[in-house]
């Protein structure tokens, strides 16, 4: 039978015998560890008239059996029975005295052991009452051992390594057990199992597995088993032995004829630390100014075309040999890579350039305007008025010049001319053909024509052309115009 069922079968017991004045007062439940002391109160209240206690007898109910542990008899006196003897006291010491007070029969129970856990009954026997009794349930608990340790004090990494075991964590003996649980960097998992012990008390024990490798060196793992409120860590390092990680480090690419001083340096991490550095060459052997101290290949004097090749690095620990390379190409010139302009500097340029290229742009839109305004009156100065056109495409005075005979319908080349001599073809309702050298281009597409009163005009739908009288002579006083027109030498010179 466990403590709760008899704690329960005397909780019916008390009910049943409800209703007395005189009681007796007790905690219901009470723990302490392993090794502790723990205290298990009993207290009699006695009303008027009071009652006369004839014994106080503390017993232990366990699996529905009782044993005493301890008494207390005003005439007898004060008694504890093994194997309680050296381990339970009544607290008051008027409970041993020559006539006792045992209203407060409080015991202190010392270095608790698992073995002590049960219900405990603390009967008064008083006449002519009779027997008033109440029950205390005590729970022994045990704070579990913990302990972390390697599996083996050196992990060996290879190639084909599966995975183990590196790491285990106990919480043994523990009541109620410890729960572990583990915090670490490194990736792995745990196996956990619970022992149940004779005495009551469980071991747990936790194992750490990963796959051991050249990262799970020195990474740490903590170890934490949490007991109630208390929590308790434990850490170890892993030391993991593993073959050489090999780099050959000292060419820059820019190995030229002539440069001094080069050398290449065999870099290997590795656990335990490299003991043998071996230094060879691809299809062939190492240049006669090569020289080796340890790890590093030094070559003498100046660079030659013959320290072009494949170098290799072999590099020896206790677990294996590991090797790097590097390809070495030596050039005639040395190789001077073009300078990187930083962020800011690419910044202000763009900025700049945008400006200098708003302000040129602005500056060819004003050199435009300006010549396309010079050249409408590069042939003209004065009043447009004065100007007068010999097609009649322009602007004249009332009165002017008179107009421009008909030209001949076929104009005549030597047969040596270039074709690009020959006039350009201007087809009208008067079938007459006129040179390039006639019109000026704007004349040409003009959408109007202003002439003098009386001027005939026909049209048609592709040309605007007009018949004219015969070409005055130009005089002395009149000068020529590019576009065909003829204005006097004393308005142009205005």
């Amino acid at each position: 039978m466990t403590v709760l069922a008899t704690l329960w079968i005397y909780l019916i017991s008390v009910c049943i015998s409800g209703g007395n004045a005189q009681m007796v007062q007790m905690d219901p439940t009470k723990s302490g560890y392993v090794g502790s002391q723990v205290e298990l109160r009993c207290l009699f209240v006695n009303s008027n008239p009071p009652v006369k206690i004839s014994q106080v007898t503390w017993q232990k109910f366990l699996n529905g059996t009782k044993q005493n542990v301890a008494i207390a008899n005003p005439t007898m006196g004060v008694s504890v029975l093994p194997p309680f003897k050296d381990r339970v006291t009544f607290k008051q010491p008027a409970v041993r005295h020559r006539t006792p007070s045992l209203e407060d029969t409080t015991i202190i129970f010392s270095n608790l052991r698992l073995s002590d856990e049960a219900a405990y009954i603390c009967e008064y026997t008083t006449f002519p009452a009779g027997n008033r009794e109440n029950m205390v349930n005590l729970t022994v608990l045990a704070r579990p051992v913990t302990r972390m340790s390697l599996s083996t004090p050196t992990i060996v990494a290879r190639p084909s390594s599966q995975k183990m075991t590196v790491a285990t964590c106990l919480s043994a003996n523990g009541k109620p057990p410890g729960i572990i649980s583990w915090e670490t960097a490194l990736k792995g998992e745990a196996q956990t199992e619970e022992i149940r012990n004779p005495n009551g008390t469980v071991t747990v024990r936790s194992d750490y597995v990963v796959v051991p490798s050249r990262e799970t060196h020195k990474q740490k793992l903590t170890c934490v088993v949490t007991y109630y409120e208390e929590r308790i860590a434990d850490s170890v390092f892993l030391n993991v032995q593993y073959e050489p990680e090999v780099t050959v480090e000292g060419f820059d690419g820019n190995w030229y004829l002539n440069r001094q001083d080069v050398k290449l340096v065999c870099k290997a991490d590795a656990n335990p630390p490299v003991a043998v550095y071996k230094w060879k060459m691809l299809n062939g052997s190492l240049p006669t100014n090569a020289e080796i101290r340890n790890n590093t290949l030094f070559f003498k004097g100046p660079v030659t075309y013959d320290l072009a090749g494949i170098y290799v690095c072999d590099a020896t620990n206790n677990i294996g040999t590991r090797s790097g390379r590097v390809e070495v190409n030596v050039t005639e010139f040395p190789n001077i890579p073009p300078r990187e302009i930083p962020q800011k500097e690419h910044s202000s340029g763009a900025i700049i350039g945008g400006a200098v290229g708003g302000v040129v742009l602005l500056g060819l839109a004003a050199i435009i305007l300006f010549v396309f305004l010079r050249r409408r009156q590069r042939t003209f100065k004065g009043d447009y008025s004065t100007k007068k056109h010999v097609y009649g495409n322009g602007y004249s005075k009332a009165g002017g010049i008179p107009s421009h005979p008909p030209l001949p319908k076929n104009l005549q080349y030597p047969e040596d001319s270039d074709d690009e001599k020959k006039p350009t073809q201007i087809g009208g309702p008067m079938g007459f053909e006129v040179s390039d050298h006639d019109f000026d281009g704007e004349d040409l597409k003009r959408p109007y024509f202003t002439v003098d009163e009386g001027e005939s005009r026909e049209f048609d739908e592709r040309t605007l052309a007009f018949q004219y009288g015969h070409e005055p002579d130009i005089n002395d006083d009149m000068v020529s115009q590019t576009d065909g027109s003829v204005i006097s030498k004393k308005e142009w010179y205005v």
